[in-house]
């Protein structure tokens, strides 16, 4: 029989094995396995599915008792499994954000909620940011008589909205040029390259509307200076109680205030982005955090890209006993779902 060949009974088995000794670090035997399924099968039939899994590799007996522990075949097997679930998780939300890109933060939640859940720590996803702060595209329409619509949109798909007053009517040939003249000239820029020859330009090729240029700019600049609030989304922090390290009562009192403030959670960010260029998994052991109140802790960081100079970070906080495969397993799949999410398919 081989790995993919293991049928629902076993591989339910394989993980009540598992989830039981993850939380309690004992040998597992049959009895227990028989009260934690819904499975509804016998001692003895449960032993001899746990002797199949054994000669398969997926499980070990460390002493001559009855109980056993996962192999890290059985982790492997356990972990593949969670992050299918996750996979399917995460494309259903990826249909999700491309039909409603506003919904980042909804998202973006759940994602945080999905790695806790599937870790057992605590987890912490930051918003995008825009880091190269460059023009992708701009879009002027009409509101109605007296406002214009002006679209933003920055590299990584970032999009913001301003309504732009107008003292009479634009029609749709003048808004057109606009359009023309303000992409012609803006694309690809950062706002600290729109300098003042630029705009001049703008302004004079403008016209009567050129009014309507320092607007947009505004716009643009607003759009850039919004991203550069930091928002941070946490989940699982009362998973820390789990673990008898970290549940001191002082010790962990800090750590939740940490998780509920965020204040000291910017600085972890900004250490993964200086550490690692902005790409890998970046882990901190113990005195390495950048936290003091996460020093006997173990921290675990990647970096998702939406597009050029558009990133966040994904972070799992835990005792320094975690699991780091599944840890970095997790954080390896959620990574690159987020990066695809905002990228459209190749034609």
């Amino acid at each position: 029989m081989s790995e993919q060949e293991l049928d629902e009974r076993k591989t339910k088995i394989l993980h009540a094995i598992i989830k039981n000794y993850m939380e309690t670090g004992e040998p597992v035997g049959s009895r227990t396995i028989s009260k934690y399924t819904d499975l509804n099968l016998s001692s003895a039939t449960i032993r001899n599915e746990m002797a199949d899994l054994e000669e398969l590799g997926y499980i070990l007996q460390p002493h001559t008792s009855a109980g056993r522990i996962p192999s890290d075949k059985g982790y492997r097997f356990y972990v593949d499994h969670l992050i299918e679930q996750k996979d399917r998780e995460v494309s259903e939300m990826k249909e999700f954000v491309i039909e409603h890109t506003e919904k980042m933060e909804r998202v973006l939640k759940q994602m945080a909620k999905l790695l806790a859940n599937n870790t057992n720590y605590a987890s912490i996803i930051t918003a995008p940011q825009v880091h190269s702060n460059k023009v992708k595209f701009l879009q002027l329409s009409n509101v109605d008589a007296s406002h214009i619509l002006a679209v933003v949109v920055l590299e990584g798909n970032i999009v913001k909205n301003k309504i732009i007053d107008v003292e009479e009517p634009i029609d749709n040939e003048q808004m057109l040029k606009l359009n023309i003249l303000l992409n012609t000239n803006l694309t690809g820029l950062s706002i600290d390259q729109i300098n003042l020859g630029t705009i001049a330009v703008l302004k004079e090729k403008a016209g009567i509307h050129s009014n309507i240029i320092s607007d947009v700019l505004d716009a643009v600049a607003e759009a850039i200076s919004e991203d550069e609030d930091l928002e941070i989304y946490t989940s699982g922090a009362t998973n820390i109680l789990k673990y008898p390290e970290l549940s001191d009562s002082g010790r962990v009192s800090e750590l939740l205030t940490e998780f509920e403030e965020k204040n000291q959670l910017v600085s972890l960010v900004t250490e993964h982005f200086s550490e690692e260029e902005n790409t890998g998994i970046q882990v901190y052991i113990g005195n390495e955090a950048p936290i003091q109140t996460m020093k006997d802790c173990s921290i675990v960081t990647a970096t998702y890209e939406l597009g050029e100079g558009v990133k966040g970070t994904i972070g799992i906080i835990g005792p320094k006993r975690m699991d780091y495969e599944n840890v970095m397993d997790n954080l390896k799949t959620l990574k690159a779902q987020l990066d695809g999410i905002w990228k459209k398919p190749k034609s």
